[in-house]
């Protein structure tokens, strides 16, 4: 009896967890934090300049309004596109109250966060010369690489979350592609 009591949140959609939390299950947050928090604190640790603490302290800032506010989630929208739209708001904001556009901290591996075997030294050296490149772009350019190619939303969804016109998307996904491409065809082989 007391296992029918219990809910498998593992098997609801992300939807269907924020329509749990927004009734006050606890247990269905916990299912939502556990598929977002890593995917949520690579994202903020990108686009805030390669600080753990400020993307562990923005990623939890996050989930503290999610908890406190699950109301203004709009049930039409997936929860995906809502909560980096969320992500992408706090990060502009943090770049209006720091008045800088980029903050790089070169001494960070940044692909520790891509998988978690050792990759070869080359892979290593194209990793860290990728992220150089993408860290010395803009951030519109850096936010629409980052969420097509490391969190692969579209092209809809990915214009949904930065509030930009479709065809402003692909242009900085074409223009950051190809310095990416220029820049690595450029840059001689070991």
């Amino acid at each position: 009896m007391l296992n029918i009591l219990k809910t498998d949140f593992k098997s609801f959609t992300d939807e269907k967890l924020m329509q749990a939390i927004q009734n006050g299950d606890c247990k269905a947050f916990d299912e939502l934090y556990f598929r977002y928090n890593q995917r949520l604190y690579y994202y903020f640790y990108r686009m805030l300049g390669h600080e753990h603490q400020v993307a562990e302290d923005f990623m939890q800032d996050l989930f503290l309004k999610v908890i406190q506010k699950p109301h203004y989630y709009d049930s039409k929208r997936p929860f995906s596109t809502w909560v980096f739209s969320i992500a992408h708001n706090m990060c502009k904001n943090e770049y209006r109250s720091r008045q800088v556009r980029s903050i790089v901290n070169s001494e960070e591996n940044p692909d520790r966060f891509i998988c978690d075997d050792k990759p070869s030294e080359e892979k290593d050296k194209n990793i860290d010369l990728i992220f150089s490149e993408l860290n010395k772009m803009d951030d519109s350019h850096k936010t629409a690489f980052l969420l097509k190619y490391r969190e692969g939303f579209t092209i809809d969804e990915i214009s949904e979350i930065m509030e930009l016109p479709k065809g402003t998307v692909k242009s900085r996904l074409f223009y950051a592609r190809k310095k990416l491409q220029q820049q690595l065809s450029s840059t001689p082989t070991s």
